[in-house]
């Protein structure tokens, strides 16, 4: 995993890559802290953060979209899989990599708070804990990135597809209040984000008996669910898209209160969407 790592963040400054990621965030940092909490007059760092989130959607694409296409476009992905350790460790390697890259503007934004402090108060564990909230998020991000990386050979296909499911993610709660508040349509929602789920895991494993089975088991329990308490459906599809709606978990740390949900929730994405990638280059090596 070392070996990976220490091959792919060196790839990163070998390129424009990791440098155009670098400039670009601290870039967008500087402009909202200057026009913000200089020439504002707000002393909320966290406040300047909040606003950068949307930023990530443009450039984690652009750090995650070789991470995986580069290597089935030139076949060496082949080369990569002969090396003497498991598929977790070379996702690992390449996500902590990707990792190592944006901490590097985030250790740097570190510096804000204490520059603002000489010219004003400021909440020193609020803003780093948005800081450390908004490297959790980019964590989070970056893991999606990659998983769309491993879908394909494509790197710009893998940067599209990157970019559209993040913004479909920063518009989850937007969508959220345009889901009828029925529970008819609660009902029917839950059961065609059943068959997604299911479709999703077929893609991965190629297992009809298992897909199936999942969303049987999927259907069967928000069926009895919805039988006995068909109330409870009322408007709670978009409840729970809203409650799942990773940038706004991320702003609920902005806040300046620690909750414990949220930092578990995004770390939780993060992992789940590495476990993804696992299977994926895990299919992608039998194939």
């Amino acid at each position: 995993m070392i070996a990976v790592f220490k091959r792919e963040f060196k790839a990163f400054f070998t390129n424009v890559t990791g440098p155009l990621f670098i400039s670009f965030l601290l870039c967008f940092i500087g402009i909202y802290v200057m026009f913000i909490n200089l020439r504002g007059g707000y002393s909320s760092f966290e406040y300047s953060l909040s606003n950068v989130a949307m930023v990530l959607l443009l450039i984690v694409p652009i750090l995650t979209m070789r991470s995986f296409a580069e290597e089935r476009h030139s076949k060496t992905d082949q080369l990569l899989y002969s090396l003497p350790m498991g598929i977790g460790s070379i996702v690992l390697g390449k996500y902590l990599a990707m990792l190592a890259v944006l901490a590097i503007p985030t250790a740097i934004a570190a510096l804000y708070p204490l520059i603002l402090g000489t010219l004003g108060e400021v909440a020193y564990g609020s803003a780093y804990l948005a800081l450390f909230s908004f490297f959790l998020l980019g964590a989070a991000l970056i893991a999606v990135g990659m998983f769309m990386s491993s879908l394909t050979e494509s790197q710009v296909i893998a940067a599209v597809t990157s970019f559209g499911v993040l913004l479909l993610m920063y518009m989850m709660k937007s969508l959220s209040a345009l889901v009828p508040q029925t529970k008819e349509a609660s009902l029917i929602c839950f059961l065609v984000l059943s068959a997604v789920l299911a479709l999703v895991l077929y893609s991965l494993t190629k297992n009809t008996a298992v897909s199936v089975v999942l969303f049987a088991a999927l259907a069967f329990v928000t069926a009895v669910f919805y039988y006995f308490k068909s109330a409870a459906f009322a408007g709670l599809f978009g409840k729970v898209i809203s409650y799942l709606a990773i940038f706004e978990r991320f702003l609920d740390l902005t806040e300046g209160v620690f909750d414990l949900t949220a930092v578990v929730y995004l770390i939780s994405v993060a992992f789940f969407f590495v476990y993804l990638t696992c299977r994926s280059v895990e299919k992608r090596r039998y194939a």
